[in-house]
């Protein structure tokens, strides 16, 4: 089970954190990572870390800006998003992938949490 937060309306040039925790099973966790579904859009990939070595992969739209980062300890990702842009605003899901597949890919994670709500006016 995965539990997101830290979502808000913040102005352009913000910052947010997002998190979420994974309960459960996580010891063969392979990935964690965030995706978002701006309105009209289709849900596009923004970050994700490998739970073992914590090596990151970005977006090249947040690259710079975003940071995933872990808290084994507390089986928790976080996201740093600084610079917020208006065309940021979207719901933000995090997902946990076990299996094959690509890391970038929605189709390749197992699990999913709700949504949180980021919206960033100009």
């Amino acid at each position: 089970q995965l539990q997101a937060s830290g979502g808000g309306l913040v102005q352009a040039g913000a910052s947010l954190r997002l998190s979420c925790t994974a309960s459960g099973r996580t010891t063969t966790m392979q990935h964690m990572g965030w995706f978002r579904r701006a309105p009209g859009k289709d849900r596009e990939f923004v970050a994700t870390i490998n739970w073992s070595s914590n090596y990151p992969e970005y977006a090249d739209s947040v690259k710079g800006r975003f940071r995933i980062s872990i808290d084994n300890a507390r089986n928790t990702v976080f996201l740093q998003m600084d610079s917020l842009k208006p065309e940021d605003t979207a719901v933000y899901y995090c997902a946990a992938k076990y299996w094959g597949g690509s890391t970038h890919s929605a189709a390749s994670y197992n699990y999913w949490g709700q949504g949180t709500q980021v919206t960033v006016s100009s």
